[in-house]
């Protein structure tokens, strides 16, 4: 049975190695019958994904939109996507072309695979070069050029038929924490005044909301200097409707980021948080866990008369407006030159920024340091990475310590920092410790230690004591692969 505040729900499907998308039957079953707005996907391959959105629309009582998470393109998210440096990366190409390129190549492969909605590009500008949030996630911190190649990415992104998404609306590059940490329950915040905003971080909104982003994403982040409630973003009617709509007479979607952000929630329930968020103005809440919970609150938010009738008729109206833009179409298929020149980007971008980039033996030894906190559903780090080496002529040999049987050169990939340490400003003590006894144990064996950094380069250049540091700018598997053909 259809329910009335369903469509404000978009709910995560995740791909498990085991159980494909099977596990999911019963939620996929309850989310359609009451009629969901659509569906986070994650992960899977092609024939999988094609076979789940072919279903979820047929079976679907309206139209949906099928969203997934591709700020590195679709291979970052789906093992046999094409992947793509970060946007961070793409900045420091300083070519709007870089940006162009990437938005046609990502709008491609999510409509081959069923997708209509890409969550992505990340509009905030780069903070503090130790921020705890984003990393090489942000396109760059000039404010101008950044919201010049976003709408870039946009217009070629739904040129192709795909919806984009303005996401971290109004910019939480100086976030205090990163929302989705524990530490956050107290609030993560960006203290600059409302001047300060406008001329900076704001920039790439205003630009991405006249040039017709069809959707922007509100963040967790507590912005007082606009709102000075203090409450969380994606829960302030005086930044989503007061400013959002009205100043900037914005009139796409608007999506709560997500529900279960530990910022977003401040020590209280999922559903009171998507309750906040509907009556802030949002259209859509990103990924609610329970959606019982969620649609038992909402209903009884609506029963006490705390929701506005009219605006839940105006959001489902547009709901369905954009679903009905990004109905299936026929779409060209990525080429061939899309995808050499996607690879011949990420491998431009692997650069010493200490040293050289050696020739590695035959056989190395490589050490896996993993600074970073991973969910779960995370692939183990470095594994694409010795994938790669292996599929370019090596033999990697994984090691823990330099041992008395290799050869030359020894090959640290140092993963994580501070944008996936959830929270933390620097690399660990520990993290440090490791890496000047890794060097010291190589200048035992008289051999030289190349490290080789998956972080932005003013992270990479405070790796201490090594010869050779190499920066891939993140763990994006683009970067993995591009720094393995670098060191081939």
């Amino acid at each position: 049975m259809i329910h009335p505040l369903a469509g404000l729900l978009v709910p995560e499907l995740w791909w498990d190695a085991r159980a494909g998308f099977g596990h999911l039957e019963a939620l996929i079953e309850d989310a359609l019958e009451i009629g969901v707005g659509g569906f986070v996907v994650r992960n899977g391959p092609r024939d999988a994904v094609q076979a789940l959105t072919d279903a979820l629309r047929r079976d679907a009582p309206h139209p949906l939109l099928l969203a997934a998470e591709v700020e590195a393109g679709v291979g970052g998210t789906f093992a046999t996507g094409t992947a793509l440096p970060p946007l961070g990366a793409l900045g420091a190409l300083r070519d709007a072309e870089a940006f162009r390129r990437a938005a046609k190549l990502t709008a491609r492969e999510l409509g081959a695979l069923g997708l209509n909605w890409a969550l992505a590009p990340v509009a905030e500008l780069a903070g503090p070069p130790a921020n705890p949030v984003l990393g090489a996630r942000a396109a760059g911190d000039d404010a101008q050029r950044v919201a010049e190649w976003l709408v870039d990415w946009v217009d070629a992104c739904q040129a192709e038929g795909i919806l984009a998404c303005a996401r971290g609306f109004p910019g939480a590059g100086r976030a205090s924490l990163d929302p989705w940490a524990d530490a956050a329950v107290a609030g993560a915040f960006v203290a600059e005044d409302a001047a300060t905003l406008w001329a900076t971080d704001l920039v790439p909104y205003r630009g991405l909301t006249d040039a017709g982003v069809a959707s922007v994403a509100v963040s967790p982040v507590a912005f007082p200097g606009l709102d000075r409630s203090g409450v969380p973003a994606c829960h302030s009617s005086a930044l989503v409707t007061t400013f959002l709509r009205g100043e900037l007479r914005y009139d796409g979607l608007i999506v709560a980021e997500a529900a279960g952000a530990t910022a977003a929630r401040r020590g209280g329930g999922e559903g009171d948080s998507v309750v906040a968020a509907v009556r802030a103005g949002c259209d859509l809440v990103l990924a609610p866990h329970d959606l019982h919970e969620v649609l038992t609150a909402l209903e009884d938010a609506n029963d006490a008369g705390a929701l506005d009738l009219d605006a839940l008729e105006t959001s489902r109206a547009r709901r369905r407006f954009w679903a009905d833009w990004a109905a299936p179409r026929a779409m060209r298929e990525p080429t061939l030159d899309d995808v050499l020149w996607a690879r011949q980007v990420a491998d431009l971008l692997v650069h010493p920024v200490r040293g050289v980039v050696p020739a590695l033996d035959a056989s190395p030894e490589v050490v896996v340091l993993d600074d970073a906190v991973r969910g779960p559903w995370a692939p183990p780090a470095g594994a694409p990475l010795l994938e790669a080496l292996r599929a370019v002529g090596f033999t990697p040999r994984p090691v823990d310590t330099p041992t008395s049987e290799g050869r030359g050169p020894v090959l640290l990939a140092l993963f994580g920092g501070p944008a996936a340490a959830r929270g933390r400003v620097s690399w660990r003590d520990e993290t440090l410790a490791t890496v000047r006894a890794l060097h010291e144990a190589t200048r035992a064996r008289h051999r030289s230690l190349v490290v080789l950094v998956f972080a932005p380069p003013a992270l990479a250049a405070a790796v201490p004591d090594a010869p050779h540091v190499v920066c891939a700018w993140g763990d994006a598997r683009a970067m993995q692969e591009g720094a393995a053909r670098r060191l081939a």
